[in-house]
């Protein structure tokens, strides 16, 4: 079959080339883009009188036409129109004649695919900042009723202070926030119009790009076309952005398959987001997180294999960029459904005080508390305190209690300078409650925390 810019040509395109050459099984994804930006093109060439009014109206009944062969899964795609937008033309002229002829007129596939593809991203960067924001109202919700649900505070995975659950999830919910300011500012950044720039250098034809900017809903025309067409750093943002969220997603995956487990109990998933065995019928799996943990692997590659692509381009477009969407299209495809099944999985969830109130009696978390005691309250220099907080927490082992259990007596055999408030400030919740400094895990501080987050997602406008 003769291909649209085939009149250079004496031979055809052996159809292993076209097996090769081909990117359609794929970027029919950006339809809906294409079709748009063909509108607002061939409304703009009608403005600017290079397309009549009949000819623009017969393109919009076609393209409708084309859109609902697409959606209603009769068109028909083939590898040998190559892409997305040579198949939609060709399927447009063989609907509306002539006028279908005249739509790349002033345009490239370059501009175009660069056009589509843009709008794409900065659809997802919406899309997927909405669904951060569903998952920090779940953390918030949840972090609201164990803001004094005391639970082991770890360093190097071994207990160290007490803090309240609440308090944990909402370190979460900081790192989505600054994923949300992530997606939102690439929108931002990113949201220039190609679409006029054609090959690489512009067009004679006399256009309006600032009309089809508008008409499409970029804020603005991009500068220099030369970059234009070549510049694929929206997309490589959007893999970063979901890397970088993933990896969020993955510590807290991390923590979701601890906190399950036997040894540790803090929480159970239900058993709408958990897997058995084939083996061992008493088996309750945390394959949801798991496969999160994993997935996270997956959106890497497809952000290193871009920065590959792109690494050694000149300028302007080559072919090479024809793999710029798969991984992309991945990544958003594990994005949408990692946050949606995260999501349900925390709402469902079983949390267990009781469990995480046992496990801060191991590990003598509130022997900070009794070195700050010994400076604030007996004038002891720290390195001194330090030493005799050592003593007290030897002691507290020879007993076989936790430090937050030894009595008076015991501490004061040790150094005579220590009061009899002193087990008072070794009292887990009163330690937990008495880190009051900005962003502490004091309740309070807890609750102010809410309270921010709970602002942020009220004034964030998507």
């Amino acid at each position: 079959m003769e291909k649209m810019w085939s009149g250079r040509f004496s031979a055809q395109a052996s159809s292993l080339l076209d097996q090769f050459n081909a990117s359609i099984l794929f970027d029919r994804e950006l339809y809906r883009e294409d079709i748009e930006g063909s509108l607002a093109h061939a409304a703009m060439l009608q403005k600017q009188g290079i397309l009549t009014t009949d000819e623009l109206d017969a393109i919009r009944r076609g393209m409708a036409q084309v859109e609902a062969e697409i959606e209603n899964g009769t068109f028909e795609w083939k590898i040998s129109d190559e892409d997305l937008h040579m198949a939609i033309e060709k399927r447009l002229t063989e609907l509306i004649g002539d006028a279908g002829k005249k739509l790349h007129t002033a345009r490239s596939r370059n501009d175009q695919v660069a056009t589509d593809f843009r709008r794409y991203v900065l659809r997802k960067d919406r899309e997927i900042a909405f669904q951060l924001k569903q998952l920090i109202e779940t953390l918030v919700a949840i972090a609201s009723k164990h803001t004094e649900t005391l639970l082991p505070g770890m360093t190097h995975l071994q207990h160290a202070q007490p803090i309240n659950f609440g308090f944990h999830l909402l370190a979460y919910a900081g790192m989505f926030k600054r994923d949300i300011e992530r997606f939102v500012s690439s929108r931002e950044r990113n949201n220039v119009s190609p679409l006029g720039c054609a090959a690489l250098a512009g067009t004679p034809h006399d256009i309006d790009r600032e009309f089809t900017a508008r008409e499409l809903g970029f804020d603005s025309v991009s500068i220099n076309c030369l970059d234009t067409v070549s510049d694929r750093d929206f997309a490589l943002e959007i893999l970063f952005n979901i890397s970088t969220m993933m990896m969020h997603i993955s510590r807290l995956s991390e923590e979701l398959i601890l906190w399950s487990s036997y040894e540790f109990g803090f929480i159970e998933l239900s058993d709408e987001y958990s897997t058995g065995s084939s083996i061992m019928p008493q088996k309750k799996n945390p394959d949801v997180p798991e496969l999160l943990r994993g997935k996270t692997g997956r959106v890497y590659g497809a952000l290193m294999g871009l920065l590959t692509v792109m690494k050694g381009l000149p300028l302007a477009y080559n072919k090479d960029t024809q793999e710029d969407k798969e991984g992309v299209f991945d990544a958003v495809a594990t994005a949408h459904i990692s946050l949606d099944i995260l999501n349900e999985a925390l709402k469902t969830m079983t949390v267990k005080p009781e469990n995480m109130l046992a496990a801060s009696k191991k590990g003598h978390l509130s022997a900070t508390d009794l070195a700050d005691y010994l400076v604030e309250y007996c004038g002891v220099p720290f390195r001194e305190a330090h030493f005799i907080t050592g003593k007290a927490v030897a002691r507290a082992e020879e007993l076989g209690i936790d430090l937050s259990e030894i009595t008076y007596g015991e501490l004061r055999a040790i150094d005579e300078r220590i009061g009899t408030d002193v087990t008072e400030h070794l009292q887990l919740a009163h330690s937990m409650n008495a880190r009051t400094s900005a962003g502490g895990t004091a309740t309070l501080r807890t609750l102010e925390q809410i309270v921010y987050f709970e602002n942020f997602l009220k004034e964030l406008d998507l």
